[in-house]
């Protein structure tokens, strides 16, 4: 056997490296690989297929036929469009901020020392676990304008009995009282914010003599406001989505007071069969919704403190 030469000593150790390399992502895409398809299957090929249905007429009954934007210059001409958008935007601008108080109210008071607090915590945590919808026909009962049990608290303070969701100046509010129900999701969030708040600084402006007040303004709301960017990010994300209660409860009304955004386009997608309308409807939606995202980015480098001093 011939001596190899210095060029092929050189190359066998590389082509050994680069099976061993072809090896080593071999079998990370082979581990991964569930993912891929998962998010290939369900996720980014209804992404993209709806993006297609949205230049179409479809009503799964016929193949789709390309009309171009004509959905998007029908959505801008549909007085409903605008009904549905403003719905959605006062649910989100008054339910959101509601959300994040009483979740931050709730974790500040669950982070004390006190006696059987785990049960405290998991008391109020469990609403989030309920299903919606046995939590909507929990609150269409309290809500009853006849025997429901809100009516009967305003009617101790002399209060004429309100419809709830039967009145257009109500539904929205009662829906959005009824989603603070299950705000465990964000507490925990924040309690898990607070609790990792260094002891540290809160010990030092109780000696400088601050007070309770100022401990919670001046040291931990500063620490926790990555948390609460996350729980606002989420948050609006969710209530642009609303769509379980609404459809439950009021189903739109009345006089189309809950006609909440995603709702609108499930009654184009799957009552009028308009397959590439709604399509183009949910497209605008995602665009809304990423608008806002990226709105919260910017603004967050004013507010957001990170401990390595960058936002």
């Amino acid at each position: 056997m011939l001596p190899l030469t210095a060029t092929e000593a050189a190359v066998r150790p590389a082509k050994r490296i680069n099976r061993g390399r072809l090896k080593y992502y071999a079998w990370g895409y082979l581990f991964v690989s569930p993912w891929i398809l998962g998010v290939s299957i369900f996720t980014a090929y209804p992404l993209i297929y709806a993006a297609y249905l949205s230049f179409t007429k479809y009503d799964l009954l016929t193949s789709p036929k390309l009309i171009g934007f004509r959905n998007f210059s029908t959505m801008i001409q549909d007085d409903v469009f605008y009904t549905a958008l403003g719905n959605t935007a006062y649910y989100t601008f008054v339910a959101v901020p509601a959300q994040l108080v009483l979740a931050l109210f709730l974790a500040i008071l669950l982070n004390q020392k006190m006696p059987l607090i785990n049960v405290f915590r998991t008391a109020f945590y469990l609403p989030t676990v309920t299903p919606t919808v046995a939590s909507v026909v929990l609150f269409m009962y309290l809500y009853n304008p006849d025997f429901g049990v809100f009516n009967q608290i305003v009617g101790w303070f002399g209060f004429e009995r309100i419809k709830w969701l039967d009145d257009p100046a109500w539904s929205k509010p009662s829906l959005i009282i009824m989603s603070l129900w299950t705000v465990g999701g964000q507490m925990v969030i924040f309690l898990a914010g607070l609790q990792s708040v260094p002891q540290v600084l809160v010990e030092a402006a109780s000696i400088d003599g601050a007070g309770p007040i100022s401990r919670l303004r001046h040291v931990t709301l500063p620490m926790i406001t990555p948390v609460i960017f996350f729980n606002l990010v989420l948050g609006i994300i969710g209530s642009f989505q609303v769509f379980t209660v609404a459809f439950i409860a009021t189903g739109g009304g009345p006089i189309e007071s809950t006609l909440f955004y995603v709702l609108w386009m499930y009654q184009h997608a799957f009552l009028n069969l308009k397959m590439g309308y709604a399509a183009a409807i949910g497209w605008v939606l995602l665009a809304i919704i990423l608008l806002f995202t990226l709105i919260q980015f910017a603004v967050a480098r004013s507010w957001v403190y990170y401990e390595g001093g960058e936002s």
